[in-house]
């Protein structure tokens, strides 16, 4: 069974016990959070969108070619810009991770450019603005981006990528 699964069955099972126990306030939740997914629609279709051009016209092999060159700060710092330019979800984020592995691209850029794809988003910063405020989302964007730095010294650390 697929990990989503068990997420998905623990979420249902969540819901039903907060039906279980107050039946307004869970359909009360329910109706606004379908309000807010709905508001949001437009904006997430347009990102995912961008994403699949920008992953159409840079094929994985040319990412693997910038990302897997010998200086490994200098792939560092390409897969730390490049992953923060928009904020992917796990499931396309790790299979195109595996894609770079098998072309060559080290785990210490590989940890870079994962961690900054699921953690900041330029794309989606107006999107968290809109929900968290400019300062809240550039601090949490910007301790992200410091969060995968360190992650990838910590597995060039592991994997001896380092020295």
């Amino acid at each position: 069974m697929h990990n989503m699964t068990y997420l998905y069955s623990l979420a249902g099972v969540g819901l039903l016990i907060s039906l279980i126990k107050d039946r307004h306030k869970s359909k009360k939740a329910l109706i606004t959070a379908v309000k807010i997914f709905v508001k949001m629609l437009p904006m997430l279709l347009g990102i995912v969108a961008a994403v699949s051009l920008l992953l159409y016209i840079l094929p994985d092999y040319v990412i693997a070619n910038y990302l897997g060159g010998e200086d490994s700060a200098t792939g560092i710092a390409l897969a730390l810009v490049i992953g923060s330019i928009s904020l992917l979800p796990g499931f396309i984020t790790f299979p195109l991770s595996g894609l770079l592995l098998r072309q060559g691209v080290s785990y210490m850029v590989l940890a870079a450019f994962t961690t900054t794809l699921m953690m900041v988003g330029i794309i989606t910063f107006p999107i968290e603005r809109k929900y968290f405020g400019t300062k809240l989302t550039l601090l949490r964007n910007l301790a992200g981006f410091v969060i995968a730095l360190i992650i990838s010294l910590c597995i060039g650390f592991v994997y001896g990528e380092v020295f």
